[in-house]
């Protein structure tokens, strides 16, 4: 069957193998598991891996920001440059060029080996999840396409709420460098799965700089802000919870990882919901998720120091957060699909932009001494933005503006 995302002609050897094999959105999921692990344990550990560098806090971040920045370039370069080859097959190999920097930062004798094996999982992470979201909208029909994008990034999810608290006690137990082991088993595991059971589908190359235009049309453009802001304003919140609940609320700090875990069960609980509920109605789904999300901030920020509405609205911050995001997806990939398999990777890119510049943002409010439950406002304001930029697109394809 073929995707609206995808070319017009398939074989019929293709189109039955696609219906024969839903296995392989779950050999994406396992997939990008690995991907949410690799980008996500590292912050844990930060301590242990610059002890073990010789490198200060600060330099050791930047494994964190390199791979954010590697994401952006991956997902709109790297998946523009394959997508003239077959989809799997550029899956495989960017699990392959994966499991290669996730070695380097595993055997690494110094930081700028590390950083270097950073750089590339980064890249292959953008791009993976660009081409794989090409693939899983291939293999179900137009009503299901929503569903897939959310079983596709379940793997996320699923990382975010269980790999990144039990890799970070692993890591702590027995050393950073075996999380990354554990992240390369499961990678090499999820690349011999898409070879065996992800079917060949056609490909949405990006063939020239014209095509490109096509993700520069007003209603593209308005869905990757609507995404960089919902996105980022849920994130750049979310970046210094732990300060909010330990400074505000009154938690402990060895109560802050389990109360993370709400946030990573609201992330998956989302994700479920808004992939279903986008296939009956897009712009409704994500409108509602933002002034979900709206409404647990502006609660949150005015009631931090309550420690049961604290742990409340982290779960639901996530849960609204990311239910709006196969919407985000969904709804580029629908205005910019002319522009081939770029129309995958952009929206990827902007959520991480989102991503680094609410982080940015959310430390800019707390330098200025506004408090520690100032980047939740600042998380507000962003949600605030998203959806009226959103109404915006909303009135504008109605009124074919």
């Amino acid at each position: 069957m073929t995707s609206e995302y995808t070319a017009s002609e398939t074989t019929h050897e293709t189109t039955t193998e696609t219906h024969r094999s839903p296995i392989g959105l779950y050999a994406l999921a396992l997939a990008s598991f690995a991907l949410g692990l690799a980008e996500f344990v590292i912050a844990g550990l930060l301590p242990d891996v610059a002890d073990d560098l010789s490198v200060s806090n600060g330099n050791a971040g930047t494994l964190v920001t390199t791979y954010a920045v590697g994401i952006i370039v991956g997902a709109l370069a790297l998946t523009t440059a394959l997508s003239r080859i077959p989809p799997k097959s550029a899956l495989i190999w960017l699990g392959v060029v994966f499991v290669i920097g996730n070695l380097l930062c595993a055997l690494g004798p110094n930081f700028e080996v590390v950083l270097v094996g950073r750089i590339l999982a980064g890249m292959t992470n953008g791009a993976f999840l660009g081409t794989g979201i090409v693939v899983a909208v291939s293999l179900v029909d137009a009503q299901s396409q929503g569903r897939a994008i959310a079983i596709m990034l379940g793997g996320l999810t699923s990382a975010n709420v269980l790999g990144v608290p039990l890799g970070t006690v692993l890591g702590q137990q027995f050393g950073w460098r075996i999380v990354f082991d554990v992240i390369v088993a499961i990678a090499v595991v999820a690349t011999l799965a898409i070879l065996a059971v992800v079917p060949h589908v056609a490909s949405a190359p990006t063939s020239s700089l014209a095509d490109l235009r096509h993700l520069l049309n007003r209603q593209a453009l308005l869905s990757m802000a609507v995404a960089t802001l919902g996105f980022g304003g849920m994130f750049g919140a979310f970046t210094y919870v732990a300060l909010t609940l330990t400074k505000v609320s009154g938690y402990s700090t060895s109560a802050v990882p389990w109360l993370l875990v709400l946030f990573g069960v609201g992330l998956v609980v989302g994700n479920i919901l808004g992939g279903r509920w986008i296939d009956r109605a897009l712009d409704a789904t994500v409108t509602l998720a933002l002034l979900g999300l709206l409404a647990v901030q502006i609660l949150f920020g005015l009631l931090a120091g309550n420690s049961v509405v604290a742990a409340t609205s982290l779960g639901l911050m996530g849960m609204f957060g990311f239910a709006a995001a196969p919407g985000y997806q969904h709804r580029v990939m629908r205005h910019a699909r002319a522009a081939g398999a770029i129309a995958s990777g952009a929206p990827i890119a902007a959520v991480n932009l989102g991503n680094a510049l609410g982080s940015w943002i959310g430390g800019l409010v707390i330098t200025a001494g506004l408090g520690f439950a100032s980047p939740v406002w600042m998380g507000a304001g962003a949600s605030g933005l998203a959806l009226i930029l959103l109404a915006v697109a909303i009135r504008d394809a109605r009124t074919g503006a």
